[in-house]
């Protein structure tokens, strides 16, 4: 994660990347769940939250589970609340994830609190 005066960017970020990683992996729904709970965590820590991501790429190891990926990220971001998105296939993603999340938030400055 590296913070400037107005973003947090978190690296991508995958199940493998979790200590419990192991009873997710290959279950493209629990992943995706798993990830974004752990990115909203991250978030939580420098006072922000999902609703302040503006955007989000998605790397998935097989483009086909698109639809299941999405059907869990709409569980977190929702319309009105949906940030710039790109999602690629990339085959070959860390520890035999399923999926991979890199983000961009809007920091909350001290002068805002």
């Amino acid at each position: 994660m590296v913070i400037d005066d107005h973003y947090v960017f978190i690296s991508g970020l995958t199940v493998a990347d979790l200590s419990n990683d192991h009873d997710a992996k290959g279950d493209i729904k629990e992943e995706t769940r798993l990830v974004i709970r752990e990115l909203a965590r991250m978030l939580n820590q420098e006072e922000g939250s999902l609703a302040d991501v503006v955007r989000v790429d998605i790397h998935l190891a097989d483009l086909k589970d698109i639809s299941s990926m999405d059907a869990i990220y709409s569980e977190f971001f929702w319309p009105g609340c949906y940030s710039a998105r790109t999602c690629t296939e990339s085959p070959s993603i860390y520890g035999g994830s399923r999926l991979e999340i890199t983000l961009m938030a809007k920091c909350v400055s001290d002068s805002e609190l």
